[in-house]
């Protein structure tokens, strides 16, 4: 008798490419892909109501990141295991998505026939890092700034004013202020974009 085949989640806010890979990976025997989202939030909601063998969720999602989404799902979704595909792959990323338990940190660089490995890897109980992302972090050293510092950090190097940053990280304002001074002070820098180039410098971002 044959197996059941592995559920895939998809989650990525460029409807073009979800829709290719969701194509592609159609084409796989073992795959089924059963909900696709287009931002965190609703990959957490489509991950709670389809339970998914395997969640493959975009790094950089409007209302919640990749790595946020992958640690709610610790608790909504047990048993899925989760992989992220970005095209910003920095070391300071990678450090966060391992310690939420992710198994899989892929560039989206790669084909839909080694994603499809990956998803299947990731599946069994192994993991898939990039081999030239791996060695970046292991070299970058260990980051001083907190998760949410990363993360408001993160969307102040892309250029973000505070009040974008608040909304999309379900923050005030003046806690976002607060987590930029930390970083700032951190860094060592004089303000939030000197405190981004250095992180980035750095590989914590």
């Amino acid at each position: 008798m044959d197996e059941r085949p592995i559920r895939v989640l998809l989650a990525d806010d460029e409807h073009l490419i979800r829709g290719a890979l969701a194509a592609l990976l159609a084409l796989e025997d073992d795959l089924e892909i059963v909900a696709e989202a287009a931002s965190g939030p609703e990959a957490m909601a489509m991950a709670r109501a389809h339970q998914p063998d395997v969640a493959v969720l975009d790094l950089q999602m409007p209302g919640a990141d990749g790595v946020r989404v992958a640690t709610e799902l610790r608790d909504a979704a047990p048993d899925c295991r989760t992989m992220i595909v970005t095209s910003h792959g920095r070391p300071g990323h990678l450090k966060r998505a391992l310690a939420a338990g992710v198994r899989g940190f892929v560039p989206k660089t790669a084909s839909a026939q080694q994603l499809a490995e990956i998803i299947r890897t990731v599946h069994g109980g192994g993991r898939f890092v990039e081999p030239g992302l791996a060695a970046d972090a292991i070299s970058g050293g260990d980051s001083p700034l907190s998760a949410r510092e990363t993360e408001v950090l993160e969307l102040a190097a892309d250029g973000a004013p505070v009040a974008e940053i608040a909304e999309r990280v379900s923050l005030t304002q003046g806690t976002v202020r607060n987590y930029l001074s930390a970083a700032v002070a951190k860094t060592g820098t004089e303000n939030r974009h000197a405190a981004a180039r250095a992180a980035e410098r750095r590989g914590w971002i």
